[in-house]
């Protein structure tokens, strides 16, 4: 592909009815700029609905996607049926750069996301010519991995009040949001993402609401009340 050809239109879809959660979650601007700068140049941009798919797992992998706007669930299926989901990524998000030639979940858009993507081919061609870009995928590795293990540390070591605090703080903060914010997943993604029951989640939820530390106003708008006191709670 030419790397000075005009990015392909987006593919415009109609946008399921995702309640008041809006697609454009903010976010502070804190990736390696070379990274962007490469997407900018060359990928093509798409609009997936809530629900629609943009990639399975067991896929072969030859796709990078980095989030726009909106949101994307990365789950796994297990033969018994069991979902477990492994990651939420957002808006400045990449999606795809594991290692393998295929992908080890599937990707969904939990609202209407905005994405862009190119061949993984194009990106480490591009990556071989240039140092910085080289360096800035390399961090962007070791971020999403740092986010991994942080995820396997809270479910190994937090009870179920503690995996939701720390689940709400840390969603704040990646979002860039002050102390209320939209959720985009819901409460059963939620308990795949913490090993938990929706009951569990809800009924945590519940106590935290009793406590006068949080409040969660219909299924998925969460205002924290009591920031300080939420950070205590947790090791």
């Amino acid at each position: 592909m030419d790397r000075h050809i005009t990015r392909s239109r987006a593919m415009v879809m109609q946008p399921l009815n995702t309640g008041a959660v809006s697609s454009a979650l903010p976010r502070p601007t804190t990736l390696p700029c070379a990274v962007c700068d490469a997407f900018d140049e060359v990928a093509q941009t798409s609009v997936f609905r809530a629900g629609q798919e943009l990639c399975a797992q067991g896929e072969p992998s030859y796709r990078v996607f980095r989030v726009k706007t909106g949101a994307v669930a990365a789950y796994r299926l297990f033969s018994d049926g069991r979902r477990q989901v492994m990651s939420f990524h957002l808006p400045g998000d990449f999606i795809g750069l594991e290692a393998g030639v295929s992908h080890g979940s599937t990707a969904v858009a939990l609202i209407e996301t905005t994405v862009e993507a190119m061949r993984r081919s194009e990106l480490s061609d591009l990556a071989l010519n240039d140092a910085d870009l080289g360096r800035a995928l390399w961090q962007v590795s070791i971020r999403a991995f740092h986010r991994s293990e942080e995820h396997a540390l809270v479910l190994a070591r937090h009870g179920a009040l503690e995996r939701i605090v720390s689940f709400l703080l840390n969603f704040a903060d990646r979002a860039g949001a002050a102390d209320a914010f939209d959720l985009p997943m819901s409460r059963q993604d939620m308990a795949d993402y913490l090993g938990l029951t929706i009951h569990t989640v809800s009924r945590t939820l519940s106590q935290l609401e009793a406590q006068g530390l949080v409040e969660a106003r219909g299924s998925r708008q969460v205002r924290l009340l009591r920031r300080a006191r939420l950070e205590d709670m947790l090791p």
